[in-house]
Parts: structure tokens; C-alpha cells; sequence
């Protein structure tokens, strides 16, 4: 049978033969049928179970008529915002509009609502008052219960209570979703679906919730920040099929949300089977006029080997939505997929990427976790690395020595990031040497995210001297093959824990390493991470110690000009914070200076004393250095109070040369949004599939 699109308009339907759809899918997104994107995973799933499926991408949002495109469906609607929350689409964070939108024909913007799922839900309740409403997708996955939103800068109701949904579906949908409609095809009341793992629903009362953990209810978080913290960590700690138990969010005396466990990791064959489904990898032929739909351009020739992802970065929703279990494709999947791609017409012969998550991710972190689950209240990477952890790359190595060898193909590419630290757990230079001679074209971009450890702590990353320690690997080994390559680093201002010391730390970094970004990241509070978490109560949920928190605009405009400190546009605001730091001796005409005075103007006394003696030998990193002796005292007012992570001194490796510029192409999911996910880590297209 030959590939073809859903339907998208009645005439399609009726020319398949079909007098009703089973289901309407209601999408944020334009119509992609790619293994990238959610939407065109969920209808491809349900499609291969027999069911009819009628797709409606980005309709009017102020017209009835949008969604009764196909009529009533035989057996519900199915909603999701679309790839991204729709507020990390429509605003940058400092809460301006984007002027485009990746996920749209032409890249215009203005073609979703605000809290899409949502108005979306409310859209088709008016029209249809009774018909089952099924939400899912990163948007209300991450919004399943409880929790603070940082465009209302308020705590939310669960999205099921503002949607009037009757099941949300979370996490990787594909084992819940075709229960979910087995079970409305065998004549089960919407109502009555309360047992699918995988699920949160509303309910009136709790006759048959069984074992279940009470969370403080939505009055009780909205009045006390601290038992908001306890109920987010209470909630973190149930991701994981083998150990989650149900948990219950009570709203008033005849309002309940009930989250039942996760759903369980897929099989290889399982997953196999998902990306094998007949995808026509290509955007809708009615957006061609308008251009295409540009996210469709950064992933059109990448390909998923994983997902999942046991690193545990605080600001990062992953985690939250997709599990800490590894869950990979096989092989033979991988190729398969390869080849079709390679029959491509506009195929150049790059793979873009092979990953997921975390490129270098392959399996389990330990052997436990497919029979026991992931330990509930212990990270595999940070503080330190387990003990138990399973450090291995042969496999990548074998899949990308397969991919390179195919015919048509000239160079492979891992562009979804590798965690260093892992690498640095590898005794062995085979990965990083392949990495070095075949899988980077000049600069490899990684994310260290810091340089300060109290801020890499809250940050759940490892400390600097493990970046500093893969910095020296890199160069030795882009040596040993003959390669003059590069490190790009991502770094991320404002993080909890982050005060103005902390930011002229980085600024120093940045000096000595002779570098400058072009954009700069300022931490996003996304829903459902534990830095949103900290930003919100001050707390850390971890272990309830208090955090400081950048919340002032000024002062967050300040830490990141500190990392643009070169830009002229930036003179005021750098030498504000260096004042307010107590940091006068980085304004001089001395090397160690990050700007210099003004005609007129006097330098700082420490600079002056500086330019007598003879400049000292850089380092890679540096750890904060103290006040000067007359620094002004107004600095304590924006320091953060002392962590309980201690500081080590880091190792101190030569200054690299300088990197090739950063460019400018990066969008969260592509080039008009960049670098902001829904997990705030993602550089580029959807590279994290969120069904």
C-alpha cells in the first residue's frame, strides 16, 4: 500500500471511504508526519492498531468551526500544544513575543493561543459537550499537576482542571494511548478509565483509587512555597515505573487529580517498531506555497538512537517527562531508517545527528534498572558518578562505524551534545578519538553550563575541574590525530545559586579563554524541573536548604552582560555589577581587566597595583577571587548566602586557543527560537521526542 498523509479536510476522508473518524488529533503544530515529531508518532501508533485518525494542525482558536472539520468522532478528541509548550514558543524569557515560529508554514508566528492545550480543550467542549477530550504532549505532560508558571508568575492548577480534559497522557505515550482508545472502542466510560499507567485523570471522589500517596492539596501549596517544594521533590522522586506510586492532588472536597505510575519503558522491538512505522518524513504538501515548516530543516536528516537520559541536570525537564531509564533502537533500525534517508533527493551525504537526549548514551546506566528501576533519591552522574555505573561506548562506536560506512554517506555528525563527564569516565580514547577524527567539523559544542561549583551543584552538574579535566583530553587527543578542533562551550546566567560573584567568575572564564559568545542563555523556569523549583520558593527541594535567587530583571540583565562584557553596549551594566561585587580591580588597563575606564575616570586601585607587576600566567578557570580591600559594601545585597556544596580548587590546565566563532543559527528547536526547549536545554530542532 502506498504512503500517504492522514486526512486533513472531510473531502480526504470520504475519498478513504470513511463516513467518521475514530479520532480527531488537534495539534499546535503544522502537520509533520516525521519520527521527530509527537503528533505524527501518536496517530502513526493508533493508525497501525486500526484506528481512523483525522488530523486538524493549528486551527482557529476564535472559530467553532476549526475543530468540526471531520465532524463528531466516533470515539474522542486528542489534543496536545504541539512539540513545545506553547509559552516557551511564543516567549523569549525575559516574557518578550518571538517574531517567528519554527513549528509553523513559513515560519510565521501568531498561529497558536497562549496555553494552547488548554484553549484548544475549552474550544472543543463548547461545541461538543460530552465527547471524551485525551491531552498529551511536552505541554501537558509537564503540567500534569500542580504547578508555578513563570508567565503568570503564579502556581496553576493542574491542566487538567483548566482544560476540562478528561485524561491527560504523560511521558512517551505509546503504550497509554492505545489502552486509553482499546479501552473507549470496548464501551468503557471515559470516566471509568482510571487504571492505564501512563495517565492522570479528574475525579470526584477516590472510591477506586487504591495505595495512593497524598499531596498537599492545591490550597495548601498555593499558601506555604516550602510545601510546594516538598510535594515537587515528592513528585520527582515518582518518574520511575518499577518504584512510582500513585499520587493524589486534592483541589476542593469533590475535585481530585490522580497520577497513576508511569508507563514502562519500551522494548528495543517495541521502539523498533514505532520508528519503522510508514512516516513520509516530510511537512504537508499544502504548506508548500508558505515555504515548508522550517523545524522540519534541522531534523530531516538526523536520526534517534535513544531517549531517556540518566544525567539529571536540575534545569532540565527530561527526566520529568521521559524517564531516567535508557530505552534505545537497535541497530538494524538505526540502518534501515539511514538508507531511506539517503534516498532522499536533497540528501548531501551529512547525517546530522545520532542521538537523543544525550548523544553518547546507549543503555542502562546500571544493570538494576530493568528490573528494579532507577534508585529513587540518588543520581547516576552527579555529585560523582555511581559506582555501579556501566561506562561503555562500544556500542555507539560500532552503530556509527556502520553508519559511516554506508554508501552515499561522507561524514556523520552528533549534534544532540555528549555528556563530558561520562566520556571522562572512559579510561579508554577510542570514543573520544572517533569523536575527534570523525564526528566534529571543526568545534565540538558541549555544555558546561558553569564555572562555578556552588552554582554547578544547584545546577546538578559535575564540578568544573571535570570539564577542566576533559578540556586537556580533548586537546591531547586532537593532537594525537592532527586535528586543530575546538571547544564551544555553553554557559547559562541567572541559574539559582548564581549572585554576582559567581557571574564575574564566568566573566573571568570567559577572558581567559579568549572568547565571547554570541548568544548568551539566560536560565528559562520552564515547568516541572527542580531549578524552576528553586527559582520559584528559594528552596532547593533536594534538601530544603535556601537558595538565592536572581529574580531582580536588573540584576539578571547584569550577569548577563558580564558574559558579553566586550560589547560596548554592555559598559554600563558591566562596571554596575563589578561595583556592586566589589570587583574595582577588573576596571583598568591591566590583562586581568574586563573594561576600562572612562576619559576622565579613575581605575580601580587593584588595577593599577596590577599594571606595575608583570602580567601572571593564565588559567583555564578560575575560582572566585575576593573583594578588594576598599570594596564598597552595597555588594552584600545581591550575594547569595553560602552553600552547603563545598568548593575544591580545580586543576589548572594551559589557556586553549581561542574557538571559532558561535553561530548565530541556533532556535530552541530551530534557528527562530534559540536554544530554548521545553526542557531549557535543547540547541537545536527537536531533538527530543515528545510524543
Amino acid at each position: 500500500m502506498d504512503k500517504k498523509f492522514l486526512p486533513v479536510t472531510r473531502e480526504e476522508m470520504l475519498e478513504r471511504g470513511w463516513d467518521q473518524v475514530d479520532f480527531v488529533y488537534v495539534c499546535g503544530d503544522a502537520y509533520v508526519d516525521h519520527s521527530s515529531f509527537g503528533a505524527a508518532i501518536i496517530t502513526r501508533v493508533l493508525e497501525a492498531h486500526g484506528y481512523r485518525i483525522g488530523m486538524i494542525a493549528q486551527p482557529d482558536w476564535k472559530d467553532e468551526k476549526s475543530i468540526q472539520v471531520f465532524g463528531m468522532p466516533r470515539l474522542g478528541f486528542m489534543v496536545s500544544a504541539g512539540n513545545m509548550d506553547s509559552m516557551v514558543n511564543h516567549y523569549t524569557v525575559s516574557k518578550k513575543r518571538r517574531s517567528s515560529d519554527a513549528y509553523t508554514p513559513g515560519g510565521v508566528a501568531g498561529k497558536r493561543p497562549d496555553y494552547a492545550t488548554v484553549v484548544y480543550c475549552n474550544l472543543i467542549r463548547r461545541v461538543y459537550k460530552q465527547v471524551p477530550i485525551i491531552i498529551g504532549g511536552i505541554e501537558a505532560s509537564l503540567r500534569r499537576l500542580a504547578h508555578y508558571d513563570y508567565w503568570s508568575n503564579s502556581l496553576k492548577h493542574s491542566i487538567l482542571v483548566d482544560s476540562q480534559a478528561n485524561i491527560l497522557i504523560y511521558g512517551m505515550g505509546e503504550l497509554a494511548v492505545v489502552e486509553v482508545a482499546e479501552a473507549l472502542e470496548s464501551g468503557i466510560a471515559v470516566e471509568d478509565i482510571t487504571y492505564v499507567a501512563g495517565t492522570a485523570y479528574r475525579t470526584k471522589n477516590l472510591d477506586a483509587v487504591y495505595d495512593a500517596q497524598m499531596l498537599p492539596s492545591y490550597e495548601e501549596l498555593c499558601r506555604d512555597k516550602k510545601v510546594y517544594a516538598e510535594s515537587f521533590y515528592t513528585q520527582y522522586c515518582n518518574t520511575d515505573h518499577f518504584t512510582a506510586k500513585c499520587l493524589v492532588e486534592k483541589y476542593n472536597d469533590h475535585l481530585y487529580v490522580v497520577q497513576n505510575p508511569p508507563a514502562r519503558p519500551l522494548t528495543q522491538m517495541e521502539l523498533d517498531d514505532v520508528y519503522a512505522l510508514p512516516y513520509m518524513r516530510a511537512y504537508h504538501p499544502s504548506y508548500e506555497a508558505a515555504g515548508g515548516v522550517p523545524a522540519l530543516q534541522e531534523i530531516k536528516f538526523s536520526l534517534t538512537s535513544n531517549r531517556g537520559c540518566f544525567g539529571g541536570c536540575s534545569f532540565c525537564a527530561l527526566t520529568f517527562h521521559q524517564g531516567r531509564i535508557l530505552q534505545t533502537r537497535s541497530h538494524e533500525s538505526i540502518l534501515a531508517e539511514a538508507k531511506e534517508m539517503i534516498k532522499e533527493p536533497d540528501f548531501k551525504g551529512y547525517i546530522h545527528d545520532v542521538g537523543g537526549p544525550t548523544g553518547n548514551f546507549r543503555h542502562t546506566s546500571c544493570r538494576k534498572q530493568l528490573t528494579h528501576g532507577v534508585c529513587t533519591n540518588k543520581q547516576c552522574l552527579f555529585p560523582k558518578p555511581c559506582k555501579n555505573l556501566i561506562v561503555d561506548h562500544s556500542d555507539y562506536l560500532a552503530l556509527l562505524r556502520k553508519l559511516r560506512a554506508l554508501p552515499g554517506v561522507k561524514k556523520v555528525f552528533i549534534r544532540s551534545g555528549i555528556r563530558f563527564d561520562y566520556v571522562m569516565e572512559d579510561k579508554d580514547d577510542s570514543f573520544i578519538r572517533e569523536l575527534c577524527k570523525y564526528h566534529i567539523s571543526g568545534q565540538l559544542r558541549v555544555a558546561p553550563e558553569h564555572v562555578a561549583d556552588r552554582v554547578l551543584h544547584y545546577m546538578g552538574k559535575p564540578e568544573n575541574a571535570v570539564y577542566e579535566s576533559f578540556v586537556k583530553r580533548y586537546q591531547r587527543v586532537n593532537k594525537m590525530t592532527g586535528k586543530k578542533q575546538f571547544l564551544v562551550p555553553y554557559l547559562m546566567s541567572s541559574h539559582p545559586g548564581s549572585g554576582l560573584s559567581e557571574a564575574v567568575e564566568l566573566a573571568e572564564y570567559l577572558r581567559d579563554l579568549g572568547y565571547m559568545p554570541e548568544q548568551v542563555q539566560d536560565f528559562y523556569p520552564t515547568p516541572s524541573t527542580l531549578s524552576t523549583c528553586m527559582y520559584y520558593t528559594g528552596l532547593d527541594p533536594r534538601t530544603m536548604e535556601k537558595v538565592y535567587v536572581p529574580v531582580n530583571p536588573h540584576e539578571k540583565a547584569m550577569q548577563r552582560a558580564l558574559m558579553q562584557y566586550r560589547n560596548p553596549r554592555n559598559y554600563d551594566l558591566v562596571k554596575e555589577a563589578l561595583l556592586k561585587a566589589g570587583r574595582e580591580d577588573l576596571i583598568g588597563f591591566g590583562p586581568q581587566c574586563l573594561i576600562r575606564p572612562r576619559k576622565g575616570e579613575s581605575a580601580g586601585k587593584a588595577s593599577s597595583q596590577q599594571e606595575k607587576k608583570p602580567p601572571q600566567k593564565k588559567s583555564f578557570s578560575k575560582q572566585p577571587s575576593k573583594p578588594a580591600p576598599n570594596a564598597k559594601q552595597s555588594a552584600k545585597s545581591v550575594q547569595p548566602p553560602k552553600s552547603a556544596a563545598p568548593k575544591k580548587p580545580a586543576k589548572q590546565p594551559s589557556t586553549p586557543k581561542k574557538p571559532l566563532p558561535m553561530k548565530n543559527a541556533q532556535s530552541p528547536k530551530s534557528a527562530a527560537n534559540a536554544r530554548k526547549s521545553p526542557n531549557g536545554r535543547a540547541r537545536k530542532a527537536p531533538v527530543k521526542r515528545n510524543p
